[in-house]
């Protein structure tokens, strides 16, 4: 899975809309701030590369669990 900068917003929606979390949920099992998460989903901000390796490392965790469809 890899991810560019333009499509984190939309990506960052589908995740927690499939998984069912809040922004504060998502920004917890990352390791960031909500605002954070709120920021990225909202394209105020887009996450650094060291995040963006974070975000990949979730949805592929989640892909491989069965319990997200990317």
């Amino acid at each position: 899975m890899h991810t560019n900068s333009e499509n984190i917003p939309a990506l960052i929606k589908e995740v927690r809309r499939q998984l069912l979390l809040s922004q504060e949920d998502l920004a917890r099992l990352l390791g960031v701030s909500f605002a954070t998460i709120n920021r990225w989903e909202n394209a105020q901000v887009k996450p650094s590369k060291l995040a963006r390796v974070q975000l990949e490392t979730f949805c592929s965790k989640m892909i491989r669990q069965g319990k997200l469809k990317l």
